[in-house]
Order: C-alpha cells, then structure tokens, then sequence
C-alpha cells in the first residue's frame, strides 16, 4: 500500500486521499469504526477513537511518520530475529525484573508482549542495548524506566522531562541511546502495555461518548456541550469538558499468568484447607461456595478469578480545593493468599473518574466499561497462558462484592442510605425518630438484634423507655432486590444498580460489603471524644440530655 502521503503536505490531496485510505483500511481490518488506534504525533497509538475523531487529529497534528508498519491497523508483521528470542534467562526470572522494582509490580505487569510481536521485538532490543558503547550496568530500558520512576515519584511536568533527557544524554558518552524527548520515551514505554482509554464524559454525568455517542458533540440527555467552556465564554473544541481514565484490566489479568510465581499463587486457595472451621479466608464464604455449586464448571478451574471491587472519593489537591472530588475504582484479586492480594502491585487500579463534583447515584455511566468487560471475563477469555503449568487455558472471573463506606454504598447499590427510610436491612420498616432539639435522625430499633434474652432489651432508660421485644428481619435476597428495584413503587431504592447486568449478581448472598475502617474508627471518635470531652467530638451536649428525656430515658 502507498505511504508516501504520510510525508506530503497536510493541506494537498496526497495527504486528504491517503488519510481515508488509512482510515478504510483500519476499518476492514479492525472491524470497528470506534475502537481503534490514533498515530497523530500526539497520540502515537496510544489512544482509542472513532474514525471521526481519528480523522481530525490526523489533519490537525499530523501523522507519525515513524509508523512505517501499521501492525496496529491489521497490517501484517514481518517477524524479526528479535521476536524468535526467549524472554527468560535460564534460572526462570524475567529479564526484566528491574522494571518491577523500580515501580513495584509484578514481573509481567507490563505487558502482553504475544498479542502485540512487533513492540515485542522492539522492548527486547531496547532491553539488551547499552544505555552507551561499552556499558554493562545499564540498559536503554532500565534507565529510562528508572527516570520516568523519578518524574512519577516526584510530579515532573513533561517539559521538566524532556530537559532532563537532553541533559542525562549530553552527560553520558557519544553514541548514548537517551530519549532526547518525553515523546520518544512514551512511545517506547507504551510497548510495555502501560495502556489506558481516555473518555469523555458529560459534566453532568449523562452519558460516555463511547459506542453510539462517540462522535456526538452535545449530549443527549441534557444537551450541554461535549467541549469545554473557556474563561471568555467560548467553547475549546477538542478540549473535552470531564474526562474519564480507564485501565482495562484483562489484559493485566492476562499478565499475571504470565508470570510463574503469580501464576502458582493464583490457585493456592484450592491447596488450603480450613483447620478449625472458620472463615479466615473469601474462600470460605457463602458466595465463594455458591459460585462453586450453582456453576460448577466455573469453580472447578481453580484458576478462574474471584474478584471485589472498591470505590470512595479523595480531594487530589489536598487543602488547595476542598471541593474538589476524584474517585477511583480498584479491584481486588480474591485467588492471591492473604499477604499477596492486599498488596499495592496486586490492587487493580481500573478507573478514575475525575471531578470537580462526585458522581453520587450517576456512577453507574462511569462503571459500564468495567461491567462489560466483567461481563466478558464471565463468558471466558480464551488462549491466556499460565507459565506455571505452560499451557494455554479460557479465563473466567466473578465479581464477588463490592467494600465501600456507608454513602458510596448507596450509590453502587441504589439503596437509600439517608432520611427516616436508611436502613438497608428494615428497609420500609425502619424504625426512626428524629430528634426535637438534635435535628438529626436517629435509629432506635438496634435493640432488636441482641440475643432474646439480652438485659439490655429490658432496658427503658437508657435507651427510648421502651421495652424490645423484636426480632431482627431476614436480610433481601439479591433476586428480591431486584424485584423491589423493578418495581417503580419502590420506597428504599433509587435506581436499578448496574451490577445487576452481570448475570450471577442476584444469586450472590451478600453483594455489598461496608468497610470495617470507617466503621471503626467514626465508633471510636464519638465514644473517646464523649468519655474525654473533647470539644467537637462530644455527644454528651445539652441536646443530648434534652432529646433523652423527651423519648422517656433517663437524663
């Protein structure tokens, strides 16, 4: 095919004919119009587009002129001596175990190297090639990760960056292999599969401009623009107004096989045993059991994975901005023995949704990348290979539950977290009060849910000056919620959680876990602050007393 465009003026008809025959290749080989590849110089096939957007850039910033071979665009590869070369040494360890502990990831963390053999050729030339002529301690690719280490660690800008490549490269010798730009060490380090889709959003939280609305402009749900609003009131064309980051965890999973040792720990829950009876481990749950007996096939592959995910917003600007909100999505691989998966390199940062506000109850747009790809590692991912055993085999994966803090637990599950109805347990029975002189709502039924026979439910002044003779009620099965959900009369609910688009998710016990942190601690605040009197932290006030005594307790 003739490339000779890529070199011609962006304003001659070269250039227009030889970009749509770009674009209708891409197309009849990818089989996509909205997923594929930009090679503009500022995106150097790192990003996905639609072939609207694609288009645009190319005229806009050009073509990467380097990109000689379009192996990212179904062209095919012309295999090199590189590729053939093994990518371990003979003691069984990566040649790349500097990359993991310069950033603290696992041995294959960084990339799918089979799906993708012409980046493969080029990170194993850029791993045996000295940083100069005649040096044994360094490579071109340990040291650039060591640097980009360092602009990582300590907030370098890109231009800070690129300097500091000019300066390292006029320090070393003559003939040094040293990026001389943050561009040329980007498109190195993209070949280790650090890999993310860049997504816009609406700023109300309406849509993604993804499948149907990738080329959409304003969204269609309230109609604000897609684009950013300058200072002067003008619209930046091509500057999105939100932005959404998403890290495709397949491919990741995919890597984690590949490495020996993590694939060997994938599978140490099926060598455990449970000793004294107890649940010291997910496996020993009720939902870790019903995946095994409701899908069979799926728990007789011990290397299929069991997956929790959790969310809660962060301030990035620390003191500098107290309103503004980012809020990330990790998940937690469940098939690692308890001192692995809680580890910072086994924790699957998978999407980052920036602010200024918090999603709330919208989160569910942001979540639907993570659901289908959810959906697919359900069905199965095939030819995944599993160093450990050296076979290939299909992957699966379930999504166990969700660990979150009482207000985001509303919003993944769509249950109503505040007002007289709180109660994800009670439900339309809860039983609230609100306080005359606290103006707040308390919960007052608690009582319930001691043993029958407990002293404390023969208690009336220390509590409402009421007798409990309640028994606490069944916690919803996932199959009731969904019928309450469906329901548009519901009370307690607010929406249909988009969890429920997985398939197994309404047989699961418990589907929404709170974390115990903040639990703890918001429990131990109020009672030390109140034994200590410490001002702001202390619930004994004169509302207090006041509100007691109105309920009938003792003052």
């Amino acid at each position: 095919m003739d490339k000779s465009w890529m070199h011609s003026d962006r304003r001659s008809k070269a250039y227009e004919f030889g970009v749509e025959a770009f674009l209708n290749f891409a197309v009849e080989n990818l089989l996509t119009t909205t997923h594929i590849r930009c090679p503009c110089v500022k995106c150097v096939n790192l990003k996905l587009f639609g072939v609207g957007i694609i288009r645009d850039h190319v005229y806009f910033n050009g073509i990467d002129q380097s990109y000689k071979n379009w192996t990212f665009h179904g062209e095919p590869w012309e295999a090199t001596t590189n590729a053939s070369r093994n990518v371990e040494e003979d003691d069984g360890h990566s040649r790349y175990s500097f990359v993991s502990e310069e950033i603290d990831m696992d041995d294959n963390d960084f990339g799918d190297f089979g799906s993708d053999p012409y980046e493969f050729a080029n990170v194993i030339g850029d791993g045996d090639q000295p940083v100069y002529p005649g040096c044994r301690k360094c490579t071109k690719l340990s040291a650039l990760v060591k640097l980009y280490n360092l602009k990582a660690k300590h907030g370098m800008s890109d231009v800070c960056f690129t300097e500091l490549l000019i300066l390292q490269g006029d320090l070393l010798p003559e003939g040094n292999t040293i990026p001389t730009s943050m561009y040329e060490a980007k498109k190195t380090l993209c070949a280790l599969g650090l890999s993310y889709e860049k997504m816009h959003a609406c700023p109300n939280d309406c849509i993604l401009y993804k499948k149907e609305y990738e080329d959409s402009t304003n969204c269609p749900t309230c109609g604000i623009s897609r684009w950013k609003e300058g200072k002067d009131s003008i619209l930046k064309e091509g500057v999105p107004a939100k932005v959404v980051w998403y890290f495709p965890p397949i491919p990741r999973f995919k890597r984690m096989f590949q490495s020996h040792e993590t694939a060997k720990s994938l599978t140490w829950h099926a060598a455990r045993k449970s000793i004294d009876g107890q649940m010291s481990h997910p496996a020993d749950s009720p939902s870790w059991k019903l995946l095994d007996d409701k899908w069979p096939e799926f728990g007789n592959e011990p290397r299929n994975l069991r997956l929790a995910l959790s969310s809660d917003g962060f301030n990035p600007h620390s003191s500098l901005s107290s309103r503004y909100s980012c809020w990330p999505v990790i998940l937690v691989t469940y098939n690692l023995p308890p001192w692995l998966c809680m580890k910072r390199k086994f924790m699957m940062l998978t999407l980052l949704i920036f602010g200024p506000k918090q999603p709330g109850n919208d989160i569910d747009v942001y979540l639907e990348p993570l659901i289908d790809d959810l959906k697919s590692l359900w069905v199965g991912i095939r030819g995944v290979y599993d160093a450990h055993n050296g076979e290939y085999f299909t992957l699966r994966a379930a999504l166990m539950w969700t660990i979150n803090d009482f207000p985001t637990y509303g919003n993944l599950s769509g249950c109503v977290v505040k007002g007289y109805k709180a109660c994800p347990i009670c439900g339309d029975d809860t039983p609230s009060h609100r306080l005359k002189n606290g103006h707040k709502i308390c919960y007052i039924g608690h009582r319930k849910w001691l043993p029958i026979n407990h002293p404390y439910r023969r208690h009336r002044a220390a509590f409402n000056g009421k007798l409990e003779y309640g028994i606490p009620p069944e916690p919803l099965t996932g199959e009731e919620v969904l019928h309450m959900v469906e329901n548009v009369d519901r009370v307690c609910w607010k929406k249909k959680s988009i969890f429920f688009d997985l398939e197994y998710w309404k047989y699961l016990p418990v589907r929404h876990a709170l974390d115990v942190m903040h639990i703890e601690k918001n429990v131990c605040d109020s009672i030390i602050g109140t034994l200590l009197e410490i001002p702001g932290k202390n619930k004994d006030g004169i509302a207090a007393r006041l509100d007691l005594l109105n309920m009938g307790g003792q003052n």
